[in-house]
This record gives structure tokens, sequence and C-alpha cells, in this order.
């Protein structure tokens, strides 16, 4: 089994290769995964998040990770990430802290926090600057996250 650590290193060296494979290969079957735009998100649904998520930023993605550390079961990282937000064309730089649990050597549990608010105002301009504070908003931006997840994975199905 591989060292902690190793699995979340691989996972966001994964990740700033624009390979969704390699990062999904590092989770459990069960996987659960939290944050605040896309909200709670189980299994397939995580694998198709990083998928779409890396084909929207048609290589236009930079990802840095550092402070990877694990005790038990348990591993945290920092990481950010740079990319243009493809609904509105605005440049974002989000700064997030993703704490892990793992299960048979995988991550079993992954939440990455970060400040929706200065997420919003960089991603939706002028809306989330006026608007990104509030619970409404919030459940409106990980509404329509939801939406084009699933999208994504109906165009996905008729494609196979």
């Amino acid at each position: 089994m591989k060292p902690k650590e190793q699995v979340i290193e691989e996972f966001y060296s994964g990740f700033a290769d624009a390979n969704s494979a390699t990062m999904t290969s590092c989770y459990h079957p069960e996987i659960v995964f939290q944050d605040p735009v896309f909200g709670i998100l189980e299994a397939t649904d995580v694998k198709d998040m990083w998928e779409m998520l890396l084909e929207k930023s048609q290589g236009n993605l930079e990802i840095n990770f550092s402070d990877v550390h694990s005790e038990g079961e348990k591993g945290s990282a920092n990481w950010s990430a740079k990319y243009t937000f493809s609904s509105t064309n605005r440049k974002v730089f989000n700064k997030i802290q993703a704490d892990f649990e793992f299960k048979e050597g995988l991550i079993y549990r992954h939440i990455d926090h970060f400040n929706l608010y200065a997420w919003s105002k960089q991603a939706l301009g002028w809306k989330g600057v006026l608007l990104g504070w509030s619970p409404f908003f919030k459940k409106k931006i990980q509404h329509q996250a939801l939406q084009s997840l699933r999208k994504y994975q109906h165009k996905k199905q008729k494609s196979l």
C-alpha cells in the first residue's frame, strides 16, 4: 500500500497534468466529495465532475499544491487553481484547503474548503460581488453546477 502522502501527491499531479484517470485512480470506489460549488457528490458523480472540469478548462488550467500531510487515516493539502471560468470567460485564482480520509489506502472522503464569496466575485463578476455572500446565491451556484454536471453526463452517455 502506498503512503497516503504519495496518494495525495499523485492525485494533484494528475490534476496538474489534466489526467482525470490518474486523479480518480486515487479514489476509493465509495468516494464522497464536497466543496462550496458542487455541494456533496458521490462515486461516479465525483469522477465525472473532474473529467468535466478538465474538459471545460481546455488546457487553460494551472494547478499547484503544497503542505501535503497525513496522519493515520486522515490527510490534508493546500492547492490552488488558475483558470478561466468557462461560463463567463473570467479569470479565477482559487486557493483551496483539502481534507482527506482514507479507506483501503485510497481517498474515501475529499472535502475542499475555499471562500465561495471570493470565488464568485472572480468567476461571476458584478453578480458575484453583489450576491455571492448570500445563502440563496450559494444554492443557485450549486444548482447550476449540478445541472452542468448532469448535462455533461448525459452527453457522455450518448457518446457511448
